[in-house]
């Protein structure tokens, strides 16, 4: 999600502000940003996200043992946690929180359009996966459950693995497709509100996310992952993203800038 446009500003009392002036929407990434505020913000909002999956998961099982009111719980956290997040580090990092996000903002970039490089790839990715292993350990302590216990919730059935490519194929396309459309402001909404329907509609329950998967096999919980089935999540999920930026071509296909003058 790294892109600018321009937003006119009317001048303030005392103050004068180019109206032409490239401000960052929502979900963009600031090139003048520090690389290390960046990173900084990749891995408090790995930590928040996950903290708020894991934690809100914790909480459901306490309140009730109806399944499907679990799951609600969980999902609607997740929307609002996801959506501030966003919202607040946005114009930061890009709020990626996620290194399928990254790696196909990198693959963009090499491809001639807007994203990181492979220096900052390589700094978001680490500040990722370390920020959501922090935030399992971090709900985990908040409801006196054991800080490191390896989840034991197997995810290993073909059809989640199928539900992961379309969550992770999803998410990128709605990204991308907002990017490519100048609408990344509104990606706060969009983002939350697309993985809080994905929660409901996919097999997987929408990890879409190798960092939060990683991060949820610490912890055996309502959230957890048996960590046996980490990788093939993983795998699906970076097979969702390839997906997701073949739609993303195909769909939002830019068109000829030349014009064709007719003959005389």
């Amino acid at each position: 999600m790294t892109a600018t446009e321009p937003v006119g500003a009317v001048p303030a009392a005392g103050s004068v502000i180019a109206a032409d002036v490239p401000q960052p929407a929502p979900g963009a990434t600031p090139p003048r940003t520090p690389l290390i505020a960046r990173a900084a913000a990749e891995l408090v909002g790995t930590t928040a996200l996950v903290a708020v999956v894991v934690g809100s998961g914790i909480q459901a099982t306490e309140l009730t043992q109806d399944v499907a009111l679990q799951l609600l719980a969980n999902s609607t956290a997740t929307v609002f946690g996801l959506g501030v997040l966003i919202a607040l580090l946005g114009p930061v990092s890009g709020a990626h929180f996620n290194p399928a996000v990254t790696l196909a903002e990198w693959w963009t970039a090499r491809r001639g359009g807007a994203g990181v490089t492979a220096r900052e790839l390589a700094v978001y990715v680490p500040s990722q996966i370390v920020g959501a292993i922090a935030g399992a350990i971090l709900a985990d302590a908040m409801f006196g459950e054991p800080l490191v216990k390896w989840s034991t919730h197997d995810r290993s059935a073909g059809n989640l693995l199928l539900g992961e490519v379309v969550a992770t194929a999803g998410l990128i396309l709605l990204i991308f497709g907002l990017a490519r459309t100048d609408r990344l402001r509104f990606a706060p909404v969009a983002v939350a509100s697309y993985i809080g329907a994905a929660y409901w509609f996919t097999s997987s329950t929408s990890f879409a996310n190798p960092a939060v998967t990683i991060g949820r096999a610490f912890t055996d919980t309502f959230a957890g992952i048996a960590a046996a089935s980490v990788p093939a999540f993983v795998g699906m999920q970076l097979i969702g993203a390839i997906v997701g930026l073949a739609l993303v071509a195909v769909i939002f296909m830019r068109g000829n800038s030349d014009t064709e003058q007719p003959a005389a």
